[in-house]
């Protein structure tokens, strides 16, 4: 693995341009640690790889889950929703409650723990607890808000009655227990990750070496938590976010891709993979900022965020132009708020730009330092498309209510952005 000479050997690793002398061209970079115990690393240089297997990788949509209130006293909605369905809607759309928080009693104080909340509920059927004629068990499915899929979710150890709480913290009730929710940590969907034309620094070859051996010590040393870095056409490199191998080296063998190269199996962590359609997205980035505007207009909602994601990663210091400036947001494609927040970024800063890529990060780059200072004019051409689509409801990908037109104008306007709807 080598850098530039001179002034870019000083640089820190992600800001180095990258090369090796041979026919294939390193595509990925990774910078973190090996053998680490506790703490560890994060930009020590690894290796240069041509390849990386099992990183990005389709899984199916997630299943929705089952859970059961139980020795449950319903309240508000929950309950109202019990008395006014006969057996026969439970399970259906008429039986859809949206969200709920499973939460400890007051004055049970965090952080010894914060709750659990469930999305996009729907009541599938009650009956009378068998201990509690008084209360009633409720069957829910839904989904846990977790942010990787393996997660685990831990029961807390202190809490023995549940209050559940809806929108706006509206009490729906009370539990005795809740099944379904608490479990340990998932296994990897993905059990390997193969780093494939490989060129190791010395701290990934030191793990290399302990591959075999049965000690505590052995095991340590094969530990690798690295970020993955794209490598572009010109040596330069920028984070893949959210790109992580974790696990424990398991073999090395020479590479079919070149003399010199190894092939590096790696045991993984619990952790779900990068969508394929990623890889994709990084190679309008090869060779520079996209040349044209609406690239991502054919990609997926999923696929959308990662392309303000990729355009994060990619963002310029330029400063930001003057208050009082005029951008043009082409909203031909803004059909969900992933859309919006590509098309904004492209209207501030271009092709490929970035301007946000959630709420928070909007309100962020709305304070300035992101390519465009306030106050400035926003010309939203086809607005009616968002005037179709980011309306009132519910966002089964968000697990939330959704995100509308309107209040994205307020949030606009509230920092001064005068917006003209065409």
């Amino acid at each position: 693995m080598t850098t530039s000479a001179g002034p870019e050997a000083d640089r820190p690793p992600g800001q180095r341009r990258w090369t090796w002398e041979h026919p294939i061209g390193p595509r990925w970079l990774l910078l973190g640690d090996v053998g680490f115990e506790g703490s560890y690393e994060d930009d020590i240089p690894l290796a240069l790889c041509a390849e990386i297997q099992g990183l990005f990788v389709d899984l199916p949509p997630r299943l929705r889950e089952r859970f059961t209130l139980v020795g449950c006293t319903p309240d508000s909605a929950l309950a109202d929703l019990l008395d006014r369905l006969p057996a026969e809607a439970l399970g259906t759309e008429r039986a859809w409650l949206g969200d709920i928080s499973i939460m400890a009693p007051p004055p049970h104080s965090p952080p010894s723990w914060w709750g659990e909340d469930l999305g996009d509920v729907v009541v599938l059927a009650q009956r009378p607890n068998t201990t509690m004629p008084e209360a009633v068990d409720i069957d829910l499915d839904g989904f846990v808000h977790v942010y990787d899929r393996t997660d685990a979710v831990v029961r807390p150890g202190d809490v023995n009655e549940f209050v559940l709480l809806g929108r706006n913290e509206v009490r729906y009730g009370t539990c005795r227990n809740v099944t379904g929710v608490f479990r340990e940590q998932a296994a990897p969907p993905v059990p390997q990750v193969r780093l494939l034309g490989c060129r190791p620094e010395a701290p990934l070859l030191t793990a290399l070496g302990a591959v075999g051996q049965s000690t505590k010590a052995a095991q340590r040393r094969r530990r690798i938590r690295a970020e993955v870095y794209v490598v572009a056409a010109d040596g330069s490199v920028s984070q893949v976010i959210d790109a992580v191998v974790s696990g424990t080296v398991d073999a090395g063998e020479p590479s079919r891709l070149g003399a010199g190269l190894l092939d590096v199996t790696i045991d993984s962590d619990p952790r779900e993979p990068l969508p394929l359609g990623i890889v994709g997205i990084l190679e309008h980035w090869y060779t520079g900022r996209p040349g044209e505007k609406n690239l991502w207009a054919g990609y997926d909602r999923e696929l959308r965020h990662h392309w303000a994601g990729v355009a994060l990663a990619h963002r310029s210091d330029a400063p930001d132009r003057p208050a009082g400036t005029t951008y043009d947001l082409d909203g031909l494609s803004v059909t969900d708020i992933e859309g919006f927040y590509c098309a904004i970024g492209e209207a501030i800063n271009g092709p490929g730009g970035y301007f946000g890529w959630n709420l928070d990060a909007l309100d962020d780059c709305l304070a300035g330092r992101f390519g465009a200072v306030a106050p400035f004019r926003l010309v939203w051409h086809d607005s009616a498309v968002a005037r179709e689509h980011l309306v009132a409801g519910y966002d089964p990908r968000r697990l939330g209510p959704a995100i509308t037109l309107d209040y994205l104008l307020d949030m606009l306007e509230a920092h001064h952005v005068k917006i003209d709807l065409r």
